[in-house]
């Protein structure tokens, strides 16, 4: 079945079968009846108080309520911006400062940042869907409006928020729904953030085919002893993550298909997949069905998969990347001209999955975005090649890169640790193992100060970097020197800093 409407298909289960589980929570399971009723609520209340088209925050983690939140603003016809709370206030202030956002839903407490925005509470909220005021004829978010925003790491130090259309999303949805062996009513693990663009490969395949989410908490993520104790007893049909948490979770050794053997379908976007943590996968889940797929924010989280069976492995030194969904073309190219078949280049993304690109960011806008052959296109800065169809990824061409899954530009790490007091200059640099980020090494030349360990230094650092950017921007490493190595041209040579790195 193909879905036409997001928010149709999903009021459609809280019509027919409003006691359908939506959100199992360990101590509470909310309903599709409940998520129906709140976000018609919360869309009566934007409905009255702000204009239709200003985007709205909404400000939290893994709760129930961001999800009537997100449909809610959908459905008076609002982009909404999701804002992880453990987001540094400095990031959030940028975030706002782009956005201008209506409205923030503060689903946990928001910290004492300005705005000119009206803040609503959770308890204020809790009152807006108890009191169920009564909603006019709604104007839902549809076709190529903005349905959500997605901020990720900006070379300036800015981030930018990639603009997703309803368009945009029935693509990725239906192409999810169709090709990977989800069917009605299936039980989605939800453990990305939602500022995450991976949690849409959960959130709305899920909710528009019946199915129900399972949050994991970052408390359970960050514990553990109190993950391993988890895993065992998650009733969950599909597995959505990053190969980075995979790999955490392979560490307790009955993870596997005869401990957890309601697991059907594995999903794993965000970084490359270790051929090693694949092989894992294919041992421990033999019944299971494993898919890996790629795809970059602006083209609305993934645009090719394949399934990684142990033939697959056995033909690939790499795991591929896949197929290309088929209502979008790839081409690879160098310098905007397409390359001869095999052959390495960028890899550019043609179709309607395609973002219209940054918010209220013209210049960044134009220079990833363009038309081709008729079709809006997006340069990745990824470098792959095409082999009968079968997409290969050859790495980052640009400082871009991906480590947990998260997408970082090296860039904007130099310039918070320039604004560090502590710090004259910086360079931050990726080390790799078998092809993946293992860590992030910065090249420091320091002002003078009055520690007399370097590792003060460095805790010192990463405790005033921590104010302004996200827990994984931190480098990990820290190498101190009189000063950073310069190209011909003037430049810091990072190529040079990351083959000292990864020499050893």
């Amino acid at each position: 079945m193909t879905i036409l409407n997001i928010i149709e298909a999903i009021d459609r289960w809280g019509m027919k079968e409003p006691n359908r589980p939506v959100y199992i929570e360990t101590n509470r399971t909310y309903t599709y009846g409940e998520l129906k009723q709140d976000s018609d609520a919360i869309a009566g209340y934007l409905q009255k108080n702000i204009g239709r088209g200003r985007p709205v925050v909404v400000y939290g983690e893994l709760e129930f309520e961001m999800l009537a939140c997100f449909l809610g603003a959908s459905k008076a016809g609002h982009a909404y911006i999701p804002i992880e709370a453990h987001t540094p206030k400095e990031r959030v202030e940028m975030i706002l400062e782009v956005a201008e956002p209506a409205m923030i839903f503060a689903v946990k407490d928001w910290p004492e940042i300005e705005t000119d925005a009206e803040i609503i509470s959770i308890d204020k909220l809790n009152n807006i869907c108890a009191e169920l005021e009564t909603v006019g004829s709604l104007e839902p978010v549809v076709g190529p409006e903005t349905y959500y925003i997605i901020f990720t790491s900006g070379t300036t130090g800015v981030p930018k928020g990639v603009q997703i259309s309803h368009n945009n999303l029935l693509s990725f949805v239906n192409w999810e729904l169709t090709d990977f062996g989800i069917t009605e009513g299936m039980r989605f693990l939800s453990q990305a953030p939602y500022s995450f663009d991976l949690s849409v490969m959960d959130l709305y395949p899920a909710l528009t085919s019946g199915g129900s989410l399972t949050p994991m908490t970052k408390e359970v993520i960050n514990d553990f002893k109190q993950l391993f104790t988890l895993l065992p007893t998650l009733a969950i049909e599909v597995w959505v993550s990053t190969p980075s948490f995979m790999d955490i979770c392979l560490m307790e050794p009955t993870f596997d298909g005869e401990h957890v053997d309601s697991l059907k379908v594995f999903l794993f976007c965000g970084e490359e997949l270790p051929k090693a943590t694949a092989q894992k996968l294919v041992d421990r889940f033999p019944q299971a069905r494993i898919f890996n797929t790629y795809g970059p924010t602006e083209a609305t989280v993934a645009i090719s998969g394949v399934e990684v069976t142990q033939a697959l492995l056995d033909e690939y030194s790499r795991v591929p990347i896949g197929r290309v969904k088929k209502d979008t073309t790839v081409y690879i190219m160098t310098n905007d001209q397409e390359v001869s078949t095999g052959e390495v280049g960028e890899i550019v993304i043609a179709g309607p999955s395609v973002s219209k690109g940054y918010l209220h960011n013209p210049e960044k806008t134009a220079a990833a975005f363009f038309e081709y052959n008729g079709q809006p296109a997006y340069r990745t800065g990824d470098a792959g090649k095409l082999v009968d169809g079968m997409l290969l990824y050859d790495g980052r061409i640009d400082f871009q890169v991906k480590l947990h899954g998260y997408r970082i530009e090296l860039e904007d790490i130099d310039h918070h640790l320039a604004g560090v007091s502590y710090v004259k200059q910086a360079a931050v640099v990726p080390k790799y193992q078998n092809h993946k980020v293992q860590q992030l090494v910065a090249f420091v030349v320091a002002n003078p100060h009055d520690f007399e360990k370097e590792f003060k230094l460095t805790k010192a650092i990463k405790e005033e970097l921590s104010l302004s950017v996200m827990d994984y921007m931190i480098p990990q490493k820290f190498i101190y020197v009189e000063q950073l190595p310069l190209t011909a041209n003037g430049k810091i040579d990072r190529k040079g800093l990351m083959n000292e790195v990864n020499a050893t």
